[in-house]
């Protein structure tokens, strides 16, 4: 990975309380993992930042080095790698992801 993929990876995640890296844009996802981290922000009412490493090869391959997680999406919260759609999916489903944004100090709906 360049120091110019890491510089842009690691403001992006430093910019934003709430970081998914994804492929598409929330309004539109183009792959269904993508699709289920969005809807389940949106349902919590989070207000997050989003790149869409489609756009990228750079962006793409840096984000995996950067996490060392080979797989897309990647949500961060206050700079901590959470993990991917099946995590954050098991922890949406065990009520433990509201908690856990409400510890990092994220805004969620009642």
């Amino acid at each position: 990975m360049t120091d110019a993929a890491h510089a842009d990876i690691k403001s992006k995640i430093d910019a934003n309380p709430v970081m998914v890296f994804m492929k598409g844009t929330p309004q539109f996802p183009q792959c269904g993992f993508s699709s289920v981290v969005v809807q389940i922000l949106d349902h919590l009412g989070v207000d997050y930042g989003s790149a869409n490493v489609l756009e990228s090869d750079d962006l793409r391959q840096g984000v995996k080095t950067f996490s060392d997680w080979p797989t897309i999406p990647q949500l961060y919260v206050k700079g901590e790698f959470v993990g991917g759609c099946d995590i954050v999916r098991e922890m949406f489903e065990q009520g433990e992801l509201r908690g856990f944004l409400q510890e990092k100090g994220v805004p969620v709906a009642a």
